[in-house]
């Protein structure tokens, strides 16, 4: 595979160079980016999915909601709607996406969860409704550069940082490295837990960012406790196998999690933002049988009531040194902005 992918290098560089005139254009002002007076914070990456967006979206979610109203704003990746919507009680996954409704399950009416694929077009319409927000999320937006987001995270995962990888499709990256000059804060996510503080500073070190830039540290905080729509287990109480479904970019700290915790299940692998069609469904209920099966939150959203015995593992970032500067950034930008 690897040596496949080195065979893809020419094309890496030809788009690399078309990606790399892009944003120069952008950067020169020959192509419009709007640019906004209250606080519009973009949640990225370099690279295609896996990194931690939504607990990181979810996280600044808990960070602000109190004091501000707060919306989302997605593009809705493979919804079967367009244009802009906001969510309620009756939306469903192929109308917003499943990060987006998972943002919903868990906030509902404490912020307000938005979908559009045209960013400048969703800013809008969320500052035209009656109970218009006064900090807006942008997830995965770091490539709209029709946006000028005044405060962009950057997150890149410890086991697949962006200075280690090449542009798709010989890599994974969407745009060249030298688009991290454009975050504000560069967080490194899914770290093990007992990384230590020399580590930290030799990623740092690796990463090079630049003077304006501070570099933070999250890992994954499994829940103790599973959940259906209206049940919660214990994890270590599960003695008998159960069915993984996952259709995620990236589940093998997932796995190692599972596996650190010794409970025994058989995985079932689908690709990312996958959509179970009939037969899969089939399939699926005839390998679970009576066995629980258990899920991600965002698998969660599109398999719920299409399952028996379905249950998800809910996840939250966890900031493993320096967590009130990275607060103190954020709320800094807010209150400069408001």
């Amino acid at each position: 595979m690897r040596s496949f992918r080195l065979l893809l290098l020419p094309f890496s560089i030809l788009y690399g160079a078309i990606v790399f005139v892009r944003n120069w254009m952008f950067d020169k002002g020959w192509l419009k980016s709007t640019s906004y007076d209250f606080p519009v914070i973009c949640v990225g990456n370099l690279s295609v999915g896996g990194t931690g967006k939504s607990p990181m979206i979810e996280y600044l979610i808990r960070l602000t909601k109190e004091k501000y109203k707060v919306a989302t704003l997605s593009r809705g990746y493979k919804r079967k709607t367009s244009g802009f919507l906001v969510a309620n009680a009756e939306t469903i996954a192929t109308d917003i996406g499943d990060e987006p409704l998972q943002f919903y399950s868990k906030f509902t009416d404490e912020i307000i969860v938005s979908v559009e694929a045209q960013r400048t077009v969703g800013i809008e319409a969320l500052q035209n409704l009656p109970n218009a927000p006064a900090v807006i999320l942008l997830d995965d937006a770091f490539q709209h550069r029709k946006v000028t987001a005044g405060f962009n995270i950057l997150l890149t995962p410890y086991h697949d940082l962006y200075v280690n990888d090449f542009m798709l499709p010989a890599g994974n990256l969407r745009e060249p490295r030298s688009g991290a000059k454009r975050a504000d804060v560069i967080v490194v996510t899914k770290c093990p837990q007992g990384v230590s503080e020399s580590k930290m500073l030799q990623i740092t070190r690796k990463l090079r960012p630049k003077g304006h830039q501070k570099v933070f540290f999250t890992t994954i905080s499994y829940a103790e406790t599973i959940q259906s729509e209206n049940d919660k287990l214990l994890l270590s109480s599960l003695k008998d196998e159960f069915i993984l479904i996952t259709g995620i970019a990236n589940p093998k700290p997932l796995l190692q999690h599972l596996n650190d915790e010794g409970v025994s299940y058989a995985h079932l692998k689908f690709p990312d933002h996958h959509h179970f069609s009939e037969s899969e469904l089939k399939v699926i209920k005839q390998k679970a049988g009576n066995k629980r099966i258990l899920t991600t939150e965002k698998d969660f959203m599109r398999l719920q009531g299409s399952l028996r015995n379905l249950y998800y593992l809910p996840i939250e970032v966890a900031f493993l040194a320096n967590e009130e500067a990275f607060q103190k950034e954020v709320e800094d930008f807010i209150d400069l902005m408001i």
